[in-house]
């Protein structure tokens, strides 16, 4: 969510009149995040949030903006695209395609507690159920063949441990790839990114999921990994934070039943989610992007997080 291409009011007055939204009164730019140009849009009608898509394509992008939408048409909390008068909700703005979507009330909690952590897995349990019959498959781009190819790319970067880790880490998570164990796990879409800073809350009410702009097919167990290693941990550590994980998991669990073969895929399928986020800040740390209002995320911790779950037992799923 920096701002890699400008947006001025001037940009928007003709661009605007396509919707049926009034006319543009305010632009402000929004400075977390690293992949997306995001605006908070204000016009006549309300409020609401623009984005510019920096690296997805106009071909990929039905499948992220068509998933809002099936899943705020089944009572799942999370932004909905605004279609414009011809009933189209992927557009284009300065050359690069863009959308426009429901501005969610409230504010990202980011110092939660148990009862903030339950909302996040029921609500995550409901959104992966809701998204069964969404006919469009597209995968996961950060996935496995994302790390494998992304690795060599940072290794030059990093301290003889830290390669040696991140290469221990590839060699567990092909085996575990490969194993029955993973091949019967259950999948389907998911938001892959379900960080703090990508949920709003009103008091201890979520108000809804964003930012789907890394979603894709994969399995149901590697979101809750990637959520748990964010809203359950000590941030100084990475270690878990027992009430924390144990209120989400079993919030999840009520909703949507985890499996015998999701509680014996646990204690890898964390170490996968830690991983996929290490290597990312490793390459945005070290090959960053120019970028109005752009800051890349620290990468060690997630290294910190990495070393925890492969040093440490975690919770059992139930």
């Amino acid at each position: 969510m920096a701002v890699f291409t400008p947006v001025s009011l001037d940009d928007l007055t003709h661009w605007l009149t396509k919707f049926s939204l009034g006319k543009p009164l305010a632009i402000k730019g929004i400075s977390s995040g690293i992949e997306n140009s995001n605006f908070f849009l204000t016009t006549e009608t309300g409020e609401f949030v623009l984005t510019i898509f920096e690296k997805l394509t106009f071909e990929q992008l039905p499948f992220y903006l068509g998933l809002m939408r099936h899943l705020a048409e089944r009572d799942v909390l999370v932004p909905e695209p605004i279609a414009d008068k011809r009933g189209e909700i992927l557009h284009e703005l300065h050359g690069k395609p863009a959308s426009i979507v429901t501005r969610l009330e409230g504010a990202s909690q980011l110092s939660p507690k148990p009862v903030h952590c339950a909302a996040v897995g029921a609500m995550l349990a409901k959104m992966h159920l809701a998204a069964q019959d969404f006919p469009i498959r597209q995968p996961n781009l950060r996935g496995f063949d994302w790390w494998r190819t992304t690795t060599p790319t940072v290794l030059p970067y990093m301290p003889p441990d830290a390669q040696h880790l991140l290469r221990a880490e590839i060699h567990a998570q092909e085996a575990f790839a490969e194993s029955d164990t993973y091949r019967a796990l259950a999948r389907g879409p998911v938001h892959a990114d379900l960080f703090r800073n990508n949920v709003m809350f009103d008091g201890e009410r979520l108000t809804g999921f964003f930012d789907f702009y890394f979603a894709g097919c994969d399995t149901w167990l590697f979101d809750v990994a990637v959520t748990v290693n964010d809203w359950c941990i000590d941030l100084d550590s990475g270690a878990l934070d027992l009430p924390r994980t144990r209120a989400l998991l079993d919030a999840y669990h009520a909703v949507r039943p985890f499996t015998a073969d999701e509680r014996n895929a646990w204690q890898l399928m964390l170490q996968a989610g830690a991983l996929r986020f290490w290597l990312s800040r490793l390459y945005d740390f070290y090959l960053p992007r120019e970028a109005e209002m752009l800051t890349p995320h620290d990468p060690t911790h997630f290294e910190r997080i990495l070393r925890q779950r492969i040093d440490n037992p975690v919770p059992e799923l139930f």
